[in-house]
C-alpha cells in the first residue's frame, strides 16, 4: 500500500517524501500543461523533468517510449525516484514508466487534479491505452508515497472538478447511502475546498480498504469497475472518434448506465437511481454522448473490458441498493441496450 500524505503544503510534503527514501537521484515525470503552470509554483529542486504533451491521447506507447528514453539518458536506476506530477494521464503512464524500467523504479505521486487524486494516483494500478481501448496495457505497481493537496485543485476549471467528483460518487455508491447523501448535497465548483478535501480523504478511504483487501483484483476490488465497463466503452468511442472526452464525465455516464441495469437485475431502489440521474442534469454533466446507432459499437468496445472472463460474456459491478456491491454480474447485450435506452430517456 502507498503511503497517503495529506497536506496544504505539497513542497513541504514532497521534499519529506523523497528524503524518506534516500534515493541516489530524482527525475519527474509530468505533461507539458503542468510543467508550465505547476512546477514553478512548486520551485523543487530536481532539474530532471521529462514533460509528455497533455491530454488522455497521448497515454500512449510512444509517451511511453519517450518516457523510458529520458530516463536512460538521465542515468536512472533502481535506487532512483520518479516523481509523477499531474492528473491520472501522469500518474498512470509514468508510474508504469517506473514499473517496468530496468524492472522496478521506485516512484512517488503528486496528482493535481481532483479525479487523479481519488481515482488514478492511489491504489496501485499503473498503464496505458492500446489499440484504441483504455489502460489495456498495465501492471499492479502502487506508488511508495502519494502527496494529496487541494492546493492545485484552486486553478481547476470545472470540467475537471465535475469529471473528479463523479470518481468520488462511485465511491459513496459503494459505501453506502449516508456518503452518497453526504456528496449529492455538497457542489464541487463552488463549494469550500476545505470541506471538499476532507470529502476527498473519506472518498480515498472507501478506495484504500477494499485495495488493502483485495491488492490484485480476484475479488472485491472488482467492485471499484462500478461505472467503467459501460464507461470506459463510452470513453473509448469518444477517443476513437477524435472527441475525446473526460474521463470522470465518461464515468458519471457508465454509473448511471450501470445503476439501471442495477435497478433492473437487482432490485436497485427507483428513487436511488433518480436522484443521481437529477443530480447529474443539474450539477452540469453532459446528456449523452451516444445514440442508438452506437449500441453494437459500445457493447463490442464493452466485450475488451478486462474484467471479463471470456469475450461472449459482459462482466459488471452492481449494486442492489448504496452500500450493498454485487461482483462478477454477467449482462447480455438485450438488457444492455434497454439501460443504454433507459438512461438515454432519463437523461432528455
Amino acid at each position: 500500500m502507498s503511503r497517503l500524505i495529506f497536506s496544504d503544503s505539497p513542497r513541504s510534503a514532497l521534499l519529506y517524501a523523497v528524503s524518506d527514501l534516500n534515493p541516489s537521484s530524482v527525475h519527474i515525470v509530468t505533461d507539458t500543461t503542468v510543467a508550465r503552470i505547476v512546477l514553478p509554483q512548486l520551485d523543487l529542486p530536481w532539474s530532471a523533468i521529462t514533460a509528455i504533451p497533455a491530454g488522455e491521447e497521448f497515454k500512449d506507447l510512444a509517451s511511453l517510449q519517450q518516457v523510458w528514453t529520458a530516463l536512460i539518458e538521465a542515468g536512472v536506476s533502481r535506487r532512483s525516484v520518479i516523481i509523477n506530477i499531474g492528473g491520472g494521464m501522469v500518474t498512470d503512464l509514468g508510474g508504469f514508466a517506473a514499473a517496468t524500467f530496468k524492472r522496478g523504479v521506485r516512484f512517488i505521486n503528486f496528482p493535481t487534479t481532483l479525479l487523479s487524486a481519488v481515482d488514478a494516483a492511489v491504489g496501485g494500478k499503473t498503464g496505458i491505452n492500446f489499440g484504441g481501448l483504455k489502460n489495456e496495457i498495465g501492471a499492479f505497481a502502487p506508488a511508495e508515497a502519494v502527496v494529496i493537496s487541494a492546493t492545485p485543485f484552486a486553478t481547476l476549471p470545472v470540467e475537471q472538478l465535475l469529471s473528479g467528483y463523479a470518481e468520488m460518487m462511485k465511491h459513496a455508491l459503494l459505501s453506502g447511502p449516508t456518503q452518497m447523501a453526504e456528496l449529492l448535497q455538497f457542489d464541487p465548483v463552488t463549494g469550500s475546498r476545505d470541506t471538499l478535501l476532507q470529502l476527498l480523504e473519506r472518498s480515498i478511504a472507501v478506495k484504500e480498504r477494499i485495495v488493502a483487501a483485495d491488492p490484485t483484483e480476484q475479488g472485491m476490488r472488482k467492485s471499484l469497475n462500478l461505472g467503467h465497463t459501460a464507461g470506459h466503452a463510452i470513453e473509448a468511442l469518444a477517443i476513437n472518434r477524435g472527441n475525446p472526452l473526460p474521463h470522470g464525465y465518461a464515468v458519471a455516464a457508465g454509473l448511471g448506465i450501470e445503476l439501471v441495469l442495477s435497478h433492473l437485475l437487482k432490485g436497485f431502489p427507483s428513487e436511488s437511481l433518480r436522484r443521481y440521474i437529477q443530480w447529474l442534469r443539474t450539477a452540469g454533466y453532459p446528456r449523452t454522448s451516444y445514440t442508438c446507432r452506437d449500441y453494437k459499437q459500445l457493447v463490442s468496445l464493452m466485450r475488451h473490458d478486462k474484467k471479463n472472463t471470456c469475450s461472449a460474456e459482459i462482466n459488471f459491478t452492481l449494486l442492489s441498493s448504496p452500500g450493498t456491491i454485487c461482483i462478477d454480474c454477467t449482462v447480455g447485450e438485450e438488457e444492455i441496450n434497454a439501460a443504454l435506452d433507459i438512461y438515454r430517456d432519463m437523461m432528455e
